[in-house]
């Protein structure tokens, strides 16, 4: 029985890996950037269906794996080879990128956004420019706006200059006119990554003023010259995306992971790892437990001080915005 029962645990891992690919398979095709879309449906049920048919009913077993793995890779190369662009007909609150220049310790953002909301829908898009100098960059704050289900959540990173200059940034999509954000699209190189470079006011109370989000707000427990240095890290991957278009992906490159990945490379720990990076609604639980985050409360108690909505609403769009919903949060001394 032994023998048989791991032929079948054996047999049945393989049946589900290859369900899966075929699956895959199945929607980087529908998904895809073929014009026709005809041709992609037509495309997406012939590997389907011919994937299926080759695995169940020709033989031997081998041969018809290395003829699906074969087909397999040729989806799978050509996947990785589409390109991200620059000159799609872009919405328009996403239709300029930010960059920055510096000059010894002065650093001068470009296209900081910050939309005069009328509703979520519609808005006034506005940018300026502002020089802000890096010798006094103190803190770093981490926003976490859910908009349905508490397992998921939206992140975005702020950083203060002192006094109501912060500049927050929010890694989203970049999307075009004609397109609406899809969790599974979010997958398939639909979209292009899109840093926002934004004054609070603008992409902060866009959550909690406009879209009814449910938005918290937490101070992290880090040096200045760490902050200093995923700034800067931020920044240079910012110019970088000026210059070269980058795919978002909602698994591997989204708002969560993408900030892990600027924020580790300069910390002398790697305790990040961990499912509630992607099941991130639980990311503030881990930045608690992980000491990162202010320790003086109990964990309940911290998240249910660092709830942000009604601060927001009573500030609305007054110019000390950053000031008015950080005034007695845990951990801030503002």
């Amino acid at each position: 029985m032994v023998p048989k029962l791991k032929r079948f645990i054996t047999s049945f891992t393989i049946g589900c890996v290859l369900l899966g690919m075929i699956l895959w398979g199945t929607l980087a095709i529908v998904y895809s950037n073929i014009p026709s879309a005809a041709l992609r449906t037509a495309l997406s049920w012939a590997f389907a269906l011919g994937s299926l048919a080759v695995l169940l009913f020709f033989r031997p077993r081998r041969r018809t794996v290395f003829v699906f793995l074969t087909v397999f890779a040729v989806v799978l190369l050509w996947w990785l080879w589409i390109p991200p662009v620059q000159d799609r007909d872009w919405q328009p609150d996403v239709a300029v990128l930010p960059y920055a220049t510096f000059e010894g310790d002065l650093v001068t953002i470009h296209n900081i956004r910050n939309n005069d909301y009328r509703s979520e829908t519609d808005y006034t898009v506005r940018y300026y420019d502002k020089t802000f100098d890096l010798a006094k960059l103190q803190t770093a704050d981490l926003f976490i706006s859910f908009w349905g289900s508490p397992y998921i959540a939206h992140t975005i990173m702020s950083f203060g200059f002192g006094g109501d200059d912060y500049v927050a940034i929010s890694i989203e999509t970049r999307k075009s006119k004609d397109e609406e954000y899809s969790a599974i699209k979010g997958f398939f190189k639909q979209y292009e990554l899109y840093y926002v470079v934004s004054d609070e006011r603008d992409v902060v109370r866009l959550r909690t003023n406009y879209r009814g989000e449910d938005v918290y707000l937490y101070r992290f427990n880090a040096r200045p010259e760490l902050i200093r240095a995923v700034f800067l890290d931020y920044f240079t991957y910012i110019n970088h995306l000026k210059e070269q278009p980058e795919w978002y992906n909602a698994l591997t490159h989204n708002c969560t992971t993408a900030i892990r990945g600027h924020v580790v490379p300069h910390t002398l720990t790697r305790r990040w790892p961990s499912w509630k990076l992607l099941v991130n609604g639980y990311l503030d639980e881990r930045l608690y437990e992980t000491k990162v985050v202010d320790q003086s409360l109990s964990f309940a108690e911290l998240k249910a001080r660092s709830h942000i909505n009604d601060r927001a609403k009573a500030a609305a769009d007054a110019p000390d915005f950053s000031q008015k919903i950080r005034a007695g949060l845990p951990g801030m001394g503002d």
